[in-house]
């Protein structure tokens, strides 16, 4: 069941015009609507991304679908949208809500930290991992992290957010490219001296089960792909077929002007091919979404 919204808080900075707001769970969700500026399909490249960074291990924060009211909008002026010298209400019904990192207690979040304070992350590790899942997804966008901690401890951990430019946006192409959806600053890929570095996010990805993949996308409400079952499901197939690729979008990557990875051992520059074979897409993927 959705997490009804009750009460908007504030609306967030971003292209998508999120809101912030209190959900009937007592968390706080950083919400976007269907009728964002962006594209309806940000909704569902959000939930399945972050799902499946979530279901390979890595940082991401908590999401859900949010139902807010038409009861809600009406009474809430600042629930609108901005489209330049227009704006309309939010559209109620099912929306992506993300949890908001920290939450609403007393402590520290910030999206950008100083080289010497970035240096120290906890998880800095992580970014080579998200960068094989933003490779696998073809996310359009850079790299976005929000940095938090408590009150009182002193190094900051990461944990990944925006996943609503992956499958290349509104489009639900794979369109790669060396620089895209990687992370604007090289020190958080310092630590990558080979293949090992990526482990055991890629690994994991390359031997991610299909019916993963399929049980996240069921939770899709059909209004976010406007009920095209079948666009949706060509989508996954093609997802699923991209795994064997990840290797190899990363090394182009590793190759380009940029030069991300100083400390890539050359000596061992060669990408091993992945342990895991391909399988076989007509006994594994043959089912329609419901």
């Amino acid at each position: 069941m959705a997490v009804l919204a009750i009460q908007q808080i504030r609306k967030m900075r971003g292209g998508a015009q999120s809101h912030l707001m209190l959900g009937d769970d007592g968390n706080a969700w950083v919400v976007k609507f269907q009728n964002n500026p962006q594209h309806l399909r940000v909704l569902p490249n959000e939930l399945l991304a972050t799902r499946l960074a979530a279901t390979v291990g890595l940082t991401v924060p908590e999401c859900d679908v949010i139902e807010v009211t038409p009861w809600l909008i009406e009474r809430t002026r600042e629930l609108e949208m901005e489209f330049g010298q227009r704006r309309e209400p939010c559209r109620p019904g099912l929306q992506f809500g993300s949890r908001l990192v920290g939450g609403l207690m007393p402590g520290h979040v910030a999206d950008y930290l100083p080289e010497d304070q970035l240096a120290e992350v906890r998880n800095l590790d992580e970014f080579a991992g998200i960068l094989a899942l933003d490779k696998w997804t073809c996310n359009a966008n850079g790299r976005q992290a929000l940095f938090h901690r408590r009150a009182r401890e002193r190094r900051w951990s990461a944990a990944f957010i925006d996943q609503g430019f992956c499958f290349n946006a509104g489009e639900w192409r794979f369109i790669d490219a060396p620089l895209r959806g990687v992370c604007a600053r090289n020190l958080v890929y310092r630590g990558v001296t080979g293949w090992q570095s990526f482990e055991p996010w890629l690994g994991r990805i390359e031997a991610l089960a299909p019916e993963r993949v399929w049980a996240i996308a069921e939770s899709l409400p059909p209004e976010w792909y406007g009920g095209a079952a079948d666009v949706l499901e060509k989508l996954l197939e093609q997802l699923l077929e991209r795994r064997s690729r990840v290797r190899d979008l990363i090394a182009a990557f590793r190759d380009s002007s940029r030069q991300p990875f100083p400390n890539w051992d050359r000596a061992r520059v060669s990408a091993p091919s992945s342990q895991f074979p391909a399988p076989h897409w007509s006994d594994s993927v043959n089912g329609s979404i419901q």
